[in-house]
This record gives structure tokens, sequence and C-alpha cells, in this order.
């Protein structure tokens, strides 16, 4: 009988040992799959918006000088940045607008953060903004008073430009296009 009870204890040993190897086996690989996912949260940082992402959060009309004009969102794009701060920028519409305003008011730009336009500094805020001959990028508050003025660059080797969008830029930071002219920012 002795044997026999040193064989039933020694089995139901055996049996708790593989039970706690297999817990901690489990606790590992969920362990494991928890740290991938949080270093894949932390990894992804800047995202480029798409005019389907803008869509949501941008309004359909905006206010610039003393007037409302509906935003093309179709002609939209942005930066989410890893913090949940947001760059937003859309065409819009400017018929109903004086020639001379038209000329410089092109888009609108909604910045939750502050950043730097072409080296410049532009406070958070929204703006108006347009690409004007000469290779002038300009910026300008609500009321039409000129913010800041950049050099704008030309990308000739984009081969389908659009009338608005936002890219990720390869020297660091970001570019806001129309058509083929750029501005790069970055925070």
């Amino acid at each position: 009988m002795g044997n026999i009870a040193r064989v039933l204890k020694y089995e139901r040993l055996m049996m708790r040992a593989h039970s706690t190897y297999k817990m901690v086996a489990a606790l590992l690989v969920v362990g494991a799959l928890a740290m991938s996912g949080w270093l894949f949260a932390q990894s992804t940082g800047n995202a480029v918006l798409k005019p389907g992402d803008v869509e949501k959060v941008f309004p359909a009309t905006v206010y610039y000088g003393g007037r409302t004009a509906p935003a093309q969102l179709r002609n939209s794009g942005g930066v989410k940045f890893a913090d949940g701060h947001s760059v937003l920028a859309s065409l819009v519409d400017t018929s109903g607008y004086s020639t001379g305003l038209a000329a410089k008011y092109q888009g609108y730009l909604i910045t939750e953060v502050p950043l730097k336009m072409s080296g410049q500094q532009l406070p958070a805020g929204a703006y108006g903004f347009g690409f004007l001959s000469g290779d002038i990028f300009l910026i300008t508050d609500l009321g039409g008073t000129d913010v800041l003025k950049a050099k704008s660059t030309t990308d000739a080797a984009m081969s389908r430009p659009r009338p608005l969008q936002v890219t990720s830029d390869p020297a660091g930071g970001f570019r806001l296009y129309a058509g083929r002219s750029y501005v790069q920012f970055n925070r």
C-alpha cells in the first residue's frame, strides 16, 4: 500500500506541476501579445489623413472674410499626430468672394497645435491659405490679413497631382500640396 500511495502522490504532484507550467506558458503568451500591441501603438506615431478621414471632422461650411463658404472635402487632407492633435486642410468654394480675396483665399487650414510652415512659426488656429503666382504660399487670418508668407516649391516629379493633398515629406515632417506646388510643415 505504501508504494501505491507514493505513486498516487507523485502523479498528483506531476499533474499540478503540468497545470502550473501550462498556466505560466499561457501568461507568457498573453504578456508577449500585450507588449507587442503596446509597442505597435507607440510606434504608429503620426498619420496622414485622406479626404475620407477629414470629411468626418472638418466642417461642411467655413467662415472667412465675413461670409461662409462650402468646403470641398473631396479636396482635403491632414495629419493626426501621435498625441491626438490634428492639422486639417481643405479647398473652399470661393465663388461668392471678390476676385481680390478669392485670389489669395483658396483653402481653409485648421491646426490644433503650433506649426512650422516652411520654417516659420504659425500658432494654433483657423486660417485661410492660398498658393499664389510666383511660388508664394500665403496664410491669412479669418479677416483676410496676411499672417505668414513663404516660398512654395514645385514637385515636377509628382506623377498624378491632386487639387489638394497632404503627404509625408521624405526629409521629415509633411507637405501640403496644391497641384504640384507644396510647402513643408511640422511641429
